[in-house]
């Protein structure tokens, strides 16, 4: 099985930032390993300074729970059965889009998070640093 390694952070960078500039946003890409350590984070030109730690406890919280951040918005909203989640682990959990784990032969290896828009425009740059990924043979 293959491993998520600076050479590897740095292609879903590069793809993620590309879609990024076709969506005309500056963003900040994470991309942590299987044990939710941080392998890089890139800021683009003037992206927020508040997303460097967005980006970076998006990708944990995919890594750390195996799941897309996306997933955890309904059920962490009042009265659900997951609210209050987001105040566990010192903050770091992010309940809202732009994290996804990155997965080889169904075993979660890294994640990637990102931040430095609107929850959609979050999502498909993310997804591109995913496609990115999965088109590598590792």
């Amino acid at each position: 099985m293959g491993k998520v390694n600076l050479q590897v952070a740095k292609e879903i960078i590069t793809a993620a930032e590309e879609q990024a500039e076709d969506i005309g946003v500056k963003m900040v890409i994470s991309v942590m390993d299987e044990g939710g350590n941080l392998i890089a984070t890139h800021r683009m030109d003037d992206a927020w300074l508040a997303s460097i730690d967005i980006a970076q406890n998006k990708a944990w919280t995919s890594v750390a729970l195996k799941m897309p951040t996306s997933n955890l918005a309904e059920a962490t909203v009042p009265n659900a059965e997951l609210y209050g989640l987001n105040t566990t682990n010192q903050g770091r959990i992010v309940v809202f889009g732009g994290g996804f784990p990155l997965e080889k032969d169904d075993k979660v290896i890294g994640a990637i998070g990102v931040s430095g828009s609107s929850v959609e425009n979050d999502i498909k740059v993310s997804q591109a640093g995913v496609d990115a990924f999965e088109k590598m043979n590792l």
